[in-house]
């Protein structure tokens, strides 16, 4: 088991201008004990991708509130993936109709959390999945 605190990436890809919840959950995280790197606003899924894998996170979140995701997610995870990103665990949140969780899931996030989603149960998933990676969490 490595010994080192999980990092999370935490992003918005495209025009969406709305980031209250995203920081929020950062600062949930950070509570938990987790490293968070938070980008911030209206990147590109290249963006995202080159951020993730020079700060070597274990955990891409990615947040969508322009309707958007079903093109923006896959893309980062694809991008993300080709590049040597393969052990990164990827989860959604935002305004996300839950038909489109099947297609999103087939692209590779794990998970999607909507609005209103306690933090605890956010920080539990991902503490849980990473650990079966072999990082654990130093709190």
């Amino acid at each position: 088991m490595r010994d080192k605190k999980v990092r999370v990436l935490l992003a918005k890809p495209g025009l969406d201008g709305h980031d209250r919840g995203l920081k929020v959950l950062a600062r949930g995280l950070r509570d938990a004990g987790m490293e968070v790197i938070y980008l911030g606003l209206r990147l590109t899924p290249e963006q995202i991708a080159e951020a993730a894998l020079e700060e070597d996170v274990d955990v891409v979140g990615l947040s969508c509130l322009s309707g958007a995701h079903m093109v923006l997610f896959p893309k980062t995870v694809g991008l993300i993936r080709e590049k040597g990103g393969g052990d990164i665990l990827f989860i959604g949140g935002g305004i996300i109709p839950g038909k489109d969780i099947p297609g999103l899931e087939a692209a590779g996030i794990t998970m999607v959390f909507g609005p209103g989603t306690p933090i605890g149960e956010i920080t539990g998933f991902i503490k849980e999945r990473v650990r079966r990676r072999g990082v654990d969490n130093q709190d």
